[in-house]
């Protein structure tokens, strides 16, 4: 099982994610193992990556499950009822826990988190099935490399843009704030 817990930098709020994957399509029902007051709150959100929409700004045809066709392995274009028909399939179960306790924005921001964890998630999953190509038939050696180049990538970017990414992040407050996302 997978763990990250993240956002330590802004006081009073905590990102939880666990992650647990299985070959099934989403039949398990407690498959993180959740105590009975975990399970009476929790809300049960099955993604789609074929289906579900994710936002337009995101939206790339050559990801879309439902037109991409993987040449290594002949699977997709996904169609309806995909999860019943095509084998074979993994299940990546989520349980994502947001708290941001300050009161007054306390349900408006941790609904905000959700959505946004929900949106990040659609889109990597999509991305993962349409860079299957990519990867598959990678040895682990090969994925721990990748992995390693990725990293130091993203890195770089971050470090070349990171004025520019506080602007940004600065301005997409601003802009949840103001468009009635968060009071």
């Amino acid at each position: 099982m997978n763990l990250y817990q993240q956002c330590s930098f802004i006081p009073k709020l905590n990102v939880l994610i666990k992650t647990k994957y299985e070959d099934n399509n989403g039949s398990t029902e407690n498959c993180l193992d959740l105590n009975e007051e975990e399970l009476k709150v929790r809300t049960v959100d099955h993604l789609d990556i074929a289906f579900d929409e994710v936002s337009a700004k995101h939206y790339k045809k050559e990801e879309d499950p439902k037109f991409y066709k993987s040449e290594k392995t002949n699977r997709g274009p996904l169609i309806e009822g995909w999860r019943e028909t095509d084998k074979p399939i993994m299940c990546s179960y989520k349980v994502v826990h947001a708290s941001f306790e300050v009161w007054g924005l306390q349900t408006k921001v941790e609904d905000f988190i959700q959505r946004g964890i929900r949106e990040i998630l659609l889109l990597g999953h999509r991305q993962a099935f349409a860079w299957v190509d990519e990867w598959h038939g990678m040895t682990l050696e090969d994925v721990r490399a990748y992995e390693r180049q990725k990293q130091a990538e993203t890195n770089d970017k971050i470090h070349n843009t990171s004025g520019v990414a506080n602007e940004a992040a600065g301005d997409a407050a601003s802009e949840a704030i103001q468009g009635g996302d968060i009071d």
